[in-house]
């Protein structure tokens, strides 16, 4: 049953005024130098003034963040030993020894030192303690330095002393003794794990170390390139590798059952599209029919705006998810959640609401006579095309209006302003820019487009308006909101091949079902050797490109270590392996300066 033109309009018209309201507010919240924190926070943190607030100062917290080097990965690989096995050198009982006894024997040319991983429990711990009794003395300090007036006489009976400052001091510096004690040495060779990272002299001798097998035996060394210091996952390295396939059987279930759960919710959307259903089911809705224009409000906007408030949510959940499965790096976690968002989207988004649509009447038929789906198919896409035009509205107009905003963080900034961190000059907010969550997203449109280019041109326009708005909102969060937490080197090419070359199937068992709807044989006949074309380009490139994805070419290698020789570059191996180095192992310790900074609440 499709939704009727008022219902359409409705739809358009509450999207737009959302979209112009909201575009409205940011244009005026972005001018406000208190909001700099929040629409500014890469700018921040690279020591940029914001346009708005070119003369104000910035925050302590905002000086340029230190750069990691761009080249240590091309020098390092990542080794992960066997829990079982990794000790498997009789005369070198360390696992530390036992690495460099292998590498120094097989790679003698090329093979540099190693960085062993410890456990970090413990040290974690302490730090996180350590972190927040730091911010806590720091407040008492500057609670502390206040000149007196009348009103901080009297709040003076609430707040600390000197001498409780001091008590706070003592004990931090007893934590990061305690911290300092577990790093030493003697400590960490009762506290090795099976996990290391080992520095060559050239690219090349990395690139041959993480792309050959190292024994006979598979399991016992694994080695694969090492991501970016910046970039990994440091509480990851820590899963043995035995229990990686565990952890992906009960990933997959996880997310099995979130997508069977999720279909409640679709099914109650569609229920609610299909209002003329809706009061033979449930006849009080009739009611509803008695406000002027509320029916067309209710069955035109309100189920993509309930549905796309779901989908908001399940990028995070399959980000989590992807994280349990034991990912070294996070760019390799975001691209696993992105894969699982987008088949998610096309389970739930895409086919259930067909099914919950015209399909569900025809699903016994589909099974039972399987060469018919096409035509099932095509005849469930035609009858709910107004459902993804309103789907494509809410989520172009109001999705990228509501991202832009930042309506969360800037909800959070205005709390904290104004409530327990008003004596604090606020840090930009900075995070990475969300690649798990856009790109499945921006790829369902681009499905739903492909699939209703012929079955309903009258969403074209409206996803060429998506597109173009989705295009200046990502263009002004990437330069001025999101920070580039890792370089992807163009790691997300395969994955939107792989969803366009899926929606191009799709689009096309599509049309050859509905050529058999319009009765035209021919038409449909014609249509399958583009299937079949399409799907052989597919193996064409996945044999063509995808290797250069997936493994590290020598050529480009030795052509680097080539020029690198050439323009004299040296210290890349000396610092290669220092910036390996887990965040638990760095050197800790309390600012003295600031302690002795601590006067008198009544000066003399």
């Amino acid at each position: 049953m499709m939704m009727n033109a008022e219902s359409l309009v409705a739809s358009a018209g509450i999207n737009l005024g959302l979209a112009v309201v909201v575009l409205t507010l940011f244009s005026v919240l972005k001018r406000q130098p208190g909001n700099a924190p929040v629409y500014f926070a890469r700018r921040i943190a690279a020591g940029e003034p914001p346009p708005s607030t070119a003369s104000a100062p910035l925050s302590p917290g905002s000086s340029p963040p230190s750069a990691s080097p761009t080249t240590t990965s091309s020098a390092t690989a990542a080794l992960t030993p066997s829990s079982s096995s990794a000790s498997s050198s009789s005369e070198h009982e360390a696992r530390g020894c036992n690495v460099d006894h292998f590498f120094s024997k097989h790679y003698p040319l090329t093979y540099q030192s190693y960085q062993i991983i410890h456990s970090e429990k413990n040290v974690e711990e302490l730090l996180s303690l350590a972190s927040s009794m730091e911010r806590k003395v720091k407040k008492l300090q500057k609670q502390a330095v206040r000149k007196c007036n009348f009103w901080h006489w009297i709040s003076s009976k609430f707040q600390p002393n000197a001498a409780d400052v001091a008590v706070h001091e003592e004990t931090l510096k007893g934590v990061y003794q305690r911290i300092r004690l577990l790093q030493c040495e003697n400590v960490l060779k009762q506290k090795e794990l099976p996990v290391a990272f080992v520095s060559f002299k050239s690219r090349i001798g990395a690139a041959l170390a993480a792309e050959t097998q190292q024994h006979v035996n598979p399991l016992l060394w694994i080695t694969e390139l090492a991501p970016e210091p910046k970039d990994v996952l440091w509480n990851n390295l820590v899963i043995p590798y035995r229990r990686l396939a565990i952890h992906r059987i009960a990933v997959f279930i996880a997310a099995f059952l979130l997508t069977v759960f999720f279909a409640f919710p679709v099914t109650a959307v569609q229920g609610i599209v299909q209002f003329e259903k809706l009061k033979k089911w449930f006849p009080p809705v009739k009611a509803l029919q008695l406000i002027p224009g509320l029916s067309s409000v209710l069955t035109g906007y309100l189920p993509s705006a309930i549905l796309n408030g779901f989908i908001y949510l399940i990028p995070f959940a399959m980000l989590a998810m992807a994280s349990l499965e034991g990912c070294v790096s996070r760019s390799r976690k975001e691209m696993k959640a992105c894969s699982m968002v987008f088949y998610f989207l096309i389970g739930n988004v895409f086919f259930l609401s067909l099914l919950s649509g015209s399909l569900l009447d025809q699903l016994g038929k589909s099974f039972a006579h399987p060469k018919d789906f096409p035509s099932h198919l095509a005849s469930a896409v035609s009858a709910q095309s107004d459902f993804f035009i309103t789907y494509i509205l809410t989520d172009g107009m109001s999705g990228f209006s509501l991202e832009v905003l930042q309506l969360g963080l800037l909800s959070w900034h205005f709390i904290k302003a104004h409530s327990f961190g008003r004596e604090t000059k606020e840090r930009p907010y900075l995070y990475g820019f969300p690649y798990y969550r856009v790109v499945p997203i921006v790829s369902l449109a681009i499905l739903i487009g492909m699939v209703y280019s012929v079955i309903a041109p009258l969403l074209l326009p409206f996803l060429i308006i998506y597109f173009l708005l989705g295009y200046a909102v990502y263009v002004n969060q990437m330069q001025d909101v999101y920070e580039i937490g890792y370089d992807t080197c163009g790691q997300y090419w395969p994955y939107i091949h792989h969803y366009i070359f899926v929606s191009v199937v799709l689009m096309q068992i599509t049309m050859v079902g509905l050529f058999g709807l319009k009765s035209k044989p021919g038409a449909s006949i014609s249509t399958l050797p583009l299937l079949v074309l399409n799907i052989l380009f597919n193996e064409y490139c996945k044999m063509r490109f995808l290797p250069t994805f997936r493994h590290s070419t020598i050529q480009i290698a030795k052509e680097n270590d080539d020029r690198d020789e050439k323009e004299h570059i040296e210290g890349i191996q000396e610092s290669t392996l220092n910036s390996y180095e887990p965040p638990w192992m760095r050197p800790v310790g309390f600012n003295q300066e600031s302690s002795s900074l601590i006067q008198p609440l009544v000066s003399s």
